[in-house]
């Protein structure tokens, strides 16, 4: 028998807990250890954030779920790594607190014989002085709550310029190295079409802020993708887009500091600016959740596992941007220094920046971090979870399942607006989601017969159609696992 325990219950880990469940036999155990009650499907708290949907709509309870497939679960949070075990116990571990209101604080070393590290970002608000949701007039739609707070709070000042108040709304990212600039995006086309719909967009101003040094960067360096039968960059699809809706934009930006209602940031001139506003979304930087490990004589190891986020199979040398390869990244999620512990999706250390490293006369860095999010996080989850699997089955197997962000793409579909008739959607896939350099010289490092983008009502529709279909599979439904991550 077999123990395999999962850190996390987002996207990767309720992907690679329910694979494992659904393929290993019962005598062996799968235990998911996460401080969340509920499961959360993020992408669509976007949609919470503007009103068009409760946040009961985006999750469900965990435990009652993970009881009927005979899944293990603490509500408990990761403390320490002990991947050697301690001179008590004579096998690997993790040291965990529960936050159970029945057993909050309570201290447990649950043993492992394969871990999964899957605990995400830690939402670094504190990275950027004065930035957390609800204070200083920013909000933040990271989480279903956040969401909530956020819809709330813009549905006030939705009543204010309805009373014939002029506002100003800055939307996109809150630190110099944040990433998710997605749904930072989502977020601002929602809004905007909110307050058309509403018969308030004569009265605000909307302007978009982030660290890309152009529009349409999103951490992967931009895109040329295909759209309407020609090749345009993404920078040219979503400067149509903003100006089409009269948002204006700010790119270079790395914010450093909130105050009420005043954004301050430097830009890759060097030059200090504020921007003023009665309602802001902004998106933190990420960062790694400061865990420590320690060997059998509890030495401290935190080096061997992690350097912020957790060291896995990628290419870690230091070397100057020219010559980073797609080869850098990780193919398997496995840490090299103990093989039975794997950390997919956002938990893993990126061997580096996807866009172009950029940094301001004064030496502050301004560029979005890489992304993980989505669809690459279920797929290397569940390569994890079949990897580990065959390590079951037979411990001296060679890890036959691969997949790295250099040859593998991503399908978005960005909501632009809710509505089942005045709804849209941006769709673009990008392959690789790593740009291939020595592959595609000609086509900014992307193939693009696979790399294309389309606007439209249909894209909404899809959008919509797709937060059925993953809460469906989330939720362990029948024949679940043919919906594709």
């Amino acid at each position: 028998m077999s123990k395999v325990v999962v850190l996390g219950a987002g996207i990767s880990g309720h992907v690679a807990a329910s694979h494992l469940r659904r393929k290993l036999g019962k005598n062996h155990e799968v235990l998911v250890v996460s401080p969340n009650s509920n499961y959360q499907w993020v992408p669509s708290n976007i949609w919470v954030g503007i009103g068009r949907m409760k946040s009961s709509s985006v999750l469900f309870p965990l435990k009652p779920l993970y009881q009927r497939k005979n899944i293990g679960y603490l509500q408990s949070k990761v403390i320490q790594f002990h991947p050697e075990g301690d001179l008590e116990i004579n096998k690997p571990f993790v040291l965990v607190e529960s936050v159970e209101e029945s057993s909050k604080g309570k201290l447990e070393k649950i043993t492992y014989d394969y871990l999964i590290n899957a605990t995400g970002p830690k939402l670094n608000f504190e990275a950027t002085e004065g930035l957390y949701p609800g204070k200083n007039k920013t909000f933040s739609v990271c989480t279903y709550n956040h969401a909530d707070h956020a819809w709330e709070n813009l549905l006030k000042l939705i009543g204010e310029m309805k009373n014939g108040k002029n506002v100003s709304i800055l939307i996109g990212t809150g630190h110099s190295k944040a990433t998710c600039q997605g749904a930072a995006f989502e977020y601002i086309l929602n809004v905007e079409q909110e307050l058309r719909r509403h018969k308030v967009r004569d009265k605000a101003t909307i302007t978009w802020i982030s660290n890309e040094n152009e529009l349409g960067d999103f951490g992967m360096d931009g895109m040329l993708l295909s759209y309407g039968g020609k090749q345009i960059r993404s920078s040219e699809m979503v400067e149509m887009v903003f100006s089409e809706r009269s948002i204006k934009w700010i790119v270079g930006a790395g914010v450093y500091k909130i105050e009420d209602g005043v954004a301050y940031y430097e830009n890759l001139a060097g030059e200090y600016k504020t921007e003023f506003f009665d309602f802001a979304m902004l998106i933190p930087s990420f960062s790694g959740h400061g865990f420590k490990a320690y060997n059998k004589l509890n030495i401290e190891i935190t080096e061997q596992l992690f350097n912020g986020f957790m060291l896995v199979d990628a290419d870690y040398t230091s070397k100057p941007y020219e010559q980073w390869k797609v080869t850098d990244w990780p193919e398997t999620y496995q840490n090299p220094n103990f093989s039975n512990i794997f950390a997919p999706g956002i938990a893993f250390a990126p061997p580096h920046s996807i866009s172009k490293p950029r940094i301001s006369p004064n030496g502050r860095e301004i560029f979005p971090t890489p992304p993980r999010t989505g669809m690459p996080s279920g797929i290397s989850a569940k390569l994890v979870a079949d990897n580990i699997i065959d390590l079951i089955n037979d411990p001296k197997t060679t890890l036959k399942h691969k997949g790295s962000l250099g040859n593998m793409g991503a399908a978005c579909i960005a909501s632009a607006g809710y509505g089942l008739m005045e709804g849209s959607g941006i769709s673009i896939t990008t392959f690789p989601i790593v740009p291939d350099f020595e592959k595609y010289p000609t086509t900014h490092g992307r193939s693009i017969k696979k790399t294309f983008g389309e606007i439209g009502l249909a894209g909404h529709w899809l959008k919509l159609a797709l937060h059925h279909a993953f809460l469906y599979k989330a939720k362990m439904r029948p024949f679940w696992w043919l919906i594709p991550e």
